[in-house]
């Protein structure tokens, strides 16, 4: 397992109330990032909330964070992140924020210090283009959606 060493500062840096995020288990692959609120705020059935963390990070270059969903909150709550995996750039430094939409039948109630989305450290490979005519052939060629799921009765 590789460590890494990365820089975080409080979007609010007198108030400590809250602790930086932390990985909850010795196996864990995300820190769980908390609401920062002054008040909280209930999402309603089909709604959507931007929620502040009250973190800002400093990622080393060649490295992203993303910021995915808990999945007890989607289980129990119908909770998740409209844009999953929300991506962290290293030359980001504004406070994350996680955009939380409420698919389930109940109104949602995000309080200070809720854990309400994990957020993945990764490497990140940039790519060079290169235009051309043709690409290799492959067995599945350009079938997508569920393509590969499919049975050959269901073709």
């Amino acid at each position: 397992m590789t460590s890494l060493e990365v820089s975080v500062r409080r979007a609010r840096p007198d108030d400590r109330r809250l602790p930086l995020p932390a990985y909850e288990s010795a196996g864990a692959a995300g820190l769980d990032l908390r609401a920062d609120l002054d008040q909280p705020i209930s999402i309603a059935a089909g709604e959507r909330a931007l929620i502040p963390t009250g973190l800002v990070v400093e990622l080393p270059n060649g490295y992203e964070a993303q910021i995915r969903p808990r999945s007890g909150l989607a289980l129990r709550h119908g909770v998740t992140l409209l844009n999953s995996p929300g991506t962290v750039d290293s030359d980001y430094r504004g406070e994350i924020q996680v955009l939380l939409i409420n698919h389930g039948q109940e109104p949602f109630e995000v309080e200070r210090g809720d854990r309400i989305a994990q957020m993945v450290v990764a490497p990140v490979t940039r790519v060079s283009l290169r235009e051309s005519e043709e690409l290799s052939v492959t067995q599945r060629g350009d079938g997508g959606f569920g393509h590969t799921g499919r049975k050959s009765r269901d073709r």
